[in-house]
């Protein structure tokens, strides 16, 4: 029985976990690797495990470094199940075949280069065909109830506030009459986050895996971050300005529709034209919609007061050439657009058209991973090279930090000081530096038994936590 860390283990990317028991092999997550182009080019790497002999895989929440490289794994011959709350695999079919056409049309542009330099064809890394395939295999499991999924295996899901359909995971592993209970966090919520409801609290477990992104900092409060952003409207609506907000399709660019309805008059949101610019966050929006028994008790009263229609100066673009139209409006627009770290999709061409104005303000309301483009926005480039340009950026870029829907580490702290007995506890999905200073936090609070988790490694989990301590 053991557990092996094969991604997100000292990044934020890439999540992977191998679970050996009874001779099944369970993966826990199977997450696309984002970042430098070197990061991402591992997605085309083998996987370290032969995906014929995957029995099931758990799977968190829908976000493409925790889902991204399931129709991968279905290409190389995995064929088992994929267990999920309900709502995680409606965003999923959204997300896995929109990440299927985008690589389907990337290889089909960078072939006709390739074509006229008499070179190969190159292969995506999956295409639409495969995610439908591994979506068919999606099996959805309500919160708060215990299912058994293969012999000597039993796991429920607990909502972990984040967005919408994110689990924490309760694992029962049974061999040789030997049991233990490991609880995955997964992506853990932020309290009193819009939209989804606090994460949930566990207090029974032999082994605690965490995620650490925001492992070395505090969140601005609810409050603070609300006036932070009032402040950047109003700033930029004196300049006479547009703003730009990179925000990924799933969870945050909800989020902000509901600030934004939330605040309207205090806002002064009325004078604003709002553009969603994304066809993907529309069709989640829609999603987050159809699973509104999952809101938290905000939402459902602010719904209740707006009669449904929350913001009426919204406008869904749902064609590129309605996009491109943004280009020629001078001032009064509100941007909502992917991909969230800038890496693709039509938030590149709005920073190409409008970065390097000095009246125009960029929004960050996410974690950026190093080597994408927000975060050289966030660490304060004044040069950045977009869509073959280099574009000196002028406009006034802002990092709103509370607008995670990460727990920070005192968020992170609270949930595991919940635990009886503090168990055992790794770490992952956190760059190094934030899951040291994490560890160093915990281990002084509560004495625990802390491993911070290295790629490739095993646990024992009949061992723990001597191995662990070791």
């Amino acid at each position: 029985m053991n557990i092996q860390f094969l991604g997100a283990a000292g990044e934020v990317t890439g999540s992977c976990h191998l679970i050996s028991v009874n001779n099944f092999q369970i993966l826990l997550e199977c997450g696309l690797v984002q970042g430098r182009p070197e990061d991402e080019a591992r997605n085309y790497q083998p996987f370290p495990f032969d995906p014929k002999k995957i029995d099931a895989v758990i799977l968190s929440h829908s976000h493409i470094d925790h889902s991204g490289r399931l129709p991968l794994l279905h290409k190389r011959g995995f064929n088992g199940p994929v267990y999920t709350n309900p709502a995680c695999a409606d965003l999923c079919q959204i997300m896995l075949q929109d990440a299927g056409h985008i690589n389907e049309k990337d290889v089909q542009w960078e072939n006709k280069k390739r074509q006229r330099k008499n070179l190969s064809d190159l292969e995506p890394l999956y295409s639409v065909n495969d995610a439908d395939a591994v979506l068919s295999q999606f099996v959805t499991f309500n919160y708060g109830k215990k299912y058994e999924i293969l012999p000597g295996v039993s796991v429920r899901f607990n909502d972990a506030g984040h967005i919408l359909g994110s689990s924490i995971i309760e694992l029962w592993l049974t061999e040789n009459d030997e049991q233990r209970k490991l609880v995955f966090s997964g992506d853990l919520g932020h309290k009193n986050s819009p939209i989804v409801r606090d994460p949930s609290i566990i207090h029974d477990a032999d082994l605690v895996i965490m995620e650490s992104t925001y492992g070395d900092r505090l969140h601005r409060s609810q409050k603070e971050t609300e006036i932070e952003l009032q402040n950047i409207i109003e700033e930029a609506y004196r300049n006479k300005g547009n703003i730009l907000i990179p925000s990924f399709a799933v969870g945050r660019s909800q989020d902000l529709i509901y600030l934004f309805s939330k605040f309207y008059d205090e806002w002064h949101i009325q004078n604003w034209q709002i553009f969603l610019d994304s066809p993907m966050a529309i069709k989640a929006t829609a999603v987050y919609a159809q699973h509104s028994h999952l809101y938290d008790d905000d939402m459902i009263k602010l719904l209740a007061e707006k009669q449904q229609t929350l913001l009426p100066n919204l406008h869904f673009l749902h064609e590129a050439a309605d996009s491109m139209k943004l280009n020629n409006i001078a001032s009064g627009a509100i941007i909502i657009a992917g991909s969230g770290m800038c890496t693709g999709g039509r938030i590149r061409h709005h920073i190409k058209h409008h970065a390097w104005k000095k009246n125009h303000h960029i929004v960050i309301v996410g974690f950026q991973v190093e080597g994408t483009t927000g975060r050289a926005l966030v660490d304060g480039k004044t040069q950045l090279n977009i869509l073959g340009e280099t574009i000196n950026v002028q406009a006034k870029v802002h990092t709103i930090g509370g607008l995670s829907a990460h727990a920070d580490q005192a968020g992170l702290i609270e949930w595991y000081g919940q635990f009886k007995n503090h168990p055992p506890l790794v770490l992952v999905h956190g760059e190094t530096h934030a899951m040291a200073e994490l560890a160093m936090v915990l281990n002084n609070r509560y004495s625990a038994i802390i491993k911070q988790a290295a790629m490739g490694e095993s646990l024992d989990l009949l061992q723990f936590p001597a191995q662990i301590a070791s």
